[in-house]
């Protein structure tokens, strides 16, 4: 019999020294992951995501980034049953320049896009993390063409 199993989290990022750094959590298997744990109750995915970062990486100054959600899933035996793992990803951008290791992992590094996506162990989340950053650099090209408004004496 296979259990199905419903987790979110979030890319978290944050800009430093005119570069953006996504926060990387070394996890007891020694995976390099994104903050993201189990649905608890009625929780929407993205309160789950906002519990998350905030357990796991000690940030509480952060917004969700509207308009992207991606998932993965993969399977794993526990306990003698197979678990079918479904995991939500959405971007938040972290307005706190540090983290604070939890007791659920090993390590944390801020790291910029081509260290994290080598450091990135399993496929999945390194392929939705490749598109959370096109998506972000998507947002900061809108951003930066917009028209200013001129304000006339």
């Amino acid at each position: 019999m296979t259990v199905e199993a419903v987790s979110a989290g979030a890319i978290l990022f944050r800009d430093t020294r005119d570069q953006r750094e996504y926060l990387l959590l070394k996890s007891r298997p020694g995976d390099w992951e994104f903050p993201k744990g189990g649905v608890e109750g009625e929780e929407e995915l993205q309160q789950t995501a906002i519990r998350e970062v905030e357990e796991e990486a000690g940030i509480e100054d952060f917004r969700l980034v509207d308009g992207f959600r991606k998932e993965y899933d993969y399977m794993f035996e526990a306990g003698g049953r197979t678990i079918h793992k479904t995991v939500h990803l959405f971007i938040a951008h972290s307005f706190e320049a540090s983290a604070e290791l939890s007791n659920e992992h090993r390590d944390l590094q801020w790291r910029d896009y081509q260290q994290a996506l080598n450091t990135i162990t399993q496929d999945g989340p390194r392929e939705i993390f490749e598109q959370a950053h096109d998506y972000l650099d998507e947002l900061a090209a809108k951003n930066a063409n917009r028209e200013r408004p001129t304000y006339l004496p």
